[in-house]
Order: structure tokens, then sequence, then C-alpha cells
């Protein structure tokens, strides 16, 4: 069946395709690569002509031209699932609202309880059969698309085309409008260079993977460059199972330690739900069938990821208080990222056979001013608790490993302290005595 004739019935200018955004609708830009830059730069044209338009969107790299030219915020509302370093910035300057989240749940929440008034996303050139792959952003793109009122879809011949199981594609019939146009060039992510700290967390973590695990490695650089750091390593028959393909699985199909053989769930297939970093990246997933893209709701289950044997998890966080509570998202009220599939990955890990979950971080970090500061800390003053007490399990720095579970109080003082930097472990041992965590027996 040709489809051309109704492809073309669809296509519009970007201003054109615009013209259907109404004063206080919902406008989705769904996530990373599936950014509509060129639908986005058109509506910001309309400004003059709209107020209280809320957008929302997550891990976007690129300029937001309705963000930009607002920023009175008399117009356009944005709002972010999960927070870039450029939307980050835009928090920080009042110009982005977060939105909390887990992401398994991203979709249902759309399908049960948000309005989408019209939905904006970037798709692959449309194939002989009518449908328009999803490419990078296919773990929440088509289920969000199946929510909104008007469909709008930007063709952008540069992104990969994804392969997987379903909700990678979006066909002809189910979309209203399609603009063309010319883009500028897919955000990269750059790894960054291990450092001294990153090498002795990677050293603990090294022994406790075994061959045939499965990893998982989150959102942010330090699991980027451990993952990258285990490609020199002896293991072998390693699985993917994440929210994310990152470098780190370039890196380790090159080396040949990846290869899904051994997982006991998706034998021989790599599983993820959405991709981003450097070119190799894009071309790594490129029409890659060992890489399957399929709905986060799956993805991230706990309950799917508790099925695979030795399903090993590796996450950043930014800090860790004395009770095992576990901020990875803000410093104080400060909006750094966001929850993400993190909680997701602890809980399923945990209950994986021989899987385990480890938060990682290096023991301090330096203010604007140079002061050292200790990422273990008494309690929190304000910062966003993002895994509870109740499933925090390996805690990694430079300065060692601890394993959290079913310890009471006064053990995981003793243990987290244990792993702070040695200038800031007398102070901690006060507070854990003023809070009532500190007992004689426990090693000065």
């Amino acid at each position: 069946m040709d489809y051309t004739a109704e492809y073309r019935s669809k296509l519009r200018t970007p201003d054109e395709a615009v013209k259907v955004v109404k004063s206080g609708d919902w406008v989705d830009y769904i996530t990373n690569l599936a950014f509509p830059e060129l639908l986005d730069a058109a509506l910001a044209r309309r400004a003059e002509e709209l107020t209280d338009v809320k957008i929302r969107g997550n891990l976007i790299f690129k300029p937001i031209r309705t963000v930009e030219c607002d920023p009175h915020r008399e117009h356009f509302i944005y709002n972010s699932w999960h927070c870039s370093a450029y939307e980050r910035k835009l928090c920080d300057q009042g110009l982005c609202n977060f939105i909390p989240m887990i992401f398994r749940n991203v979709v249902p929440y759309y399908r049960h309880f948000l309005t989408v008034n019209v939905a904006m996303c970037a798709a692959a050139p449309m194939d002989r059969h009518g449908y328009f792959n999803l490419s990078a952003a296919s773990g929440v793109a088509k289920g969000i698309l199946e929510t909104a009122d008007v469909v709008i879809l930007e063709i952008d011949e540069q992104l990969p085309k994804v392969c997987g199981g379903f909700g990678q594609t979006i066909h002809i019939s189910e979309v209203d409008m399609i603009v063309e146009g010319e883009h500028s060039p897919l955000p990269t992510v750059p790894m960054h260079p291990a450092t001294e700290e990153d090498r002795a967390v990677a050293e603990q973590i090294l022994p406790m993977i075994p061959d045939g695990a499965t990893l998982q490695f989150g959102i942010g650089g330090m699991p980027n460059v451990l993952g990258t750091m285990l490609a020199d390593s002896d293991l072998k028959d390693l699985g993917m199972h994440t929210e994310l393909c990152s470098d780190a699985y370039v890196s380790l199909t090159e080396a040949g330690k990846l290869n899904n053989r051994r997982k006991s769930f998706m034998p021989g297939i790599g599983v993820t739900g959405m991709a981003f970093g450097t070119e190799k990246v894009y071309e790594f997933i490129d029409e890659n069938p060992g890489v399957a893209f399929m709905p986060l709701e799956l993805v991230n289950s706990p309950g799917i990821i508790g099925r695979i044997d030795n399903m090993i998890s590796i996450n950043n966080c930014i800090a860790v208080d004395l009770f095992g509570q576990v901020s990875a998202e803000s410093v104080g009220m400060r909006q750094i990222s966001g929850t993400g599939g993190q909680l997701d990955y602890l809980t399923g890990a945990a209950m994986s056979r021989g899987g385990k979950a480890f938060l990682c971080m290096t023991s301090t970090y330096k203010e604007k001013d140079g002061t050292l500061k200790s990422r273990i800390v008494p309690t929190f003053q304000g910062d966003i608790v993002t895994d509870p007490r109740s499933q925090a399990y390996y805690m990694v720095t430079e300065y060692g490993m601890v394993n959290l579970v079913g310890r009471t109080t006064w053990e995981r003082a003793e243990m987290l302290i244990s792993i702070a930097h040695p200038d800031f472990r007398e102070e901690l041992i006060r507070k854990a005595e003023e809070n009532h965590i500190w007992i004689r027996s426990n090693k000065r």
C-alpha cells in the first residue's frame, strides 16, 4: 500500500502546525532526541498571541525557544520530568518546574491522570509501510502520543532507527500533522574521564560482579565511567537491561564483554527504553537487532527486573544521611536531575537471584568558593529523598563499600561514617551521638 498521498495531505509548515495550540493548552515535547526543535521555534514565534501554555518535557539538551523567549513566563510555562544540565539551569533561573515521578509510572500517569492537548515529537522518516520510528525516545514516546488530542510529528532524518518488541513506531494513521525542515546536529553528551575516586569506586564493585551478570547503569557521570572501565576487566558474557543505553554499553560490546547470551529474560537481546551519549551510541542503536527498545513500564518494572538472575544495578547519588536516606536529585532544595528509574532498579535488583544494587558517590564535593563538603551528612536539611532508607543497599565511596540491608540505625551510622572522608568522621560521630544513633561499642 502506498501512503504517499496520506503523508502529503498531512504535511504542514511548522508555523501552520502550531496554530492548533490554544491559550491554556498542555503541550508535550516528549524526551531527549524526540525534542521537536522546529515546532518549538514556531510556537515561540506565536508567544504574543498565547498565554498560559503549559509544556512538559525532560532530558532535553537543545535550547527551548518557548522558554528563552519568555523570561517572565507570561506565555509559556515549562515543566520537566527529569532535568538535563540545560534544564537544571532553567530551574535555577525560575524558568522550569520539576514534576516528581518514577520512570516506570510516567506513561501510566498520562493514561490515567494527565491531559495532553497537543503532542509534538521528532521521529525518523516514514518507511514504506507507513510507520515512523520513535528512535531513542521509544520508552515513553508512543504511550504519550496515544493520549494526545493532536499528534504532530517532526521528521528528522538524522535520528537512528531502533528495533524493539513494541512501542518503537507510530503509524501515519495515528498522526494528525507532519512537518519537515533542517535540523541542528543531534545533541551529544560527552563522556567524562575517570578520576582517581571513580577508579577507587570501580575497584570495589568489580569483584562483586559475576560472569553472566546483567547490567544497569543509571543516568550520571560515574555509572557511565564505571561501565566503560568494566570493558578492561576479565568479566565475560554480560547483558544489558537498562532504561538508558549509554556509551558504557558500546564500550562493553566493542570489548567483547557484552553479548546478552546468559540473560534469564530475553536472552540474546539487550533491552532499553532510551538512549543518548556520544555519536557512537547513535551508531550502535541504529537498526541494531541486538538492542530492543521497549516501553519503560516493562523495562523498569521491578517485577521484570527481579526475574533477571544476577541483575547488577549501578547508580549515582548526591548524598546520604546517617539514617540511610539517599538523595540522587537535589542539593538542598535545588533540583539537579530527578528520581528517574533509580528506585525502580534498587527495588528490582534486590528481588533478583544473585542481584545487587549499588549507589555510588565521591565522599566529598567542593562548593564554588572551594570549600570541601561531605556527601555523607548527619541528616538532610531540605534535600529531596530519592530512595527511602528501607531500600538503601550497597553504598560505595572511594573509602569503602557497605551494605545497609537489615542494619539498625546505629549500625548504619557506623558503616556510613566508615566510608566518609576522614576529615569529616569525628564531626559525623558527634552528630550521630546527638541523634542517639551511636553506641559505645561502635568502632572509633
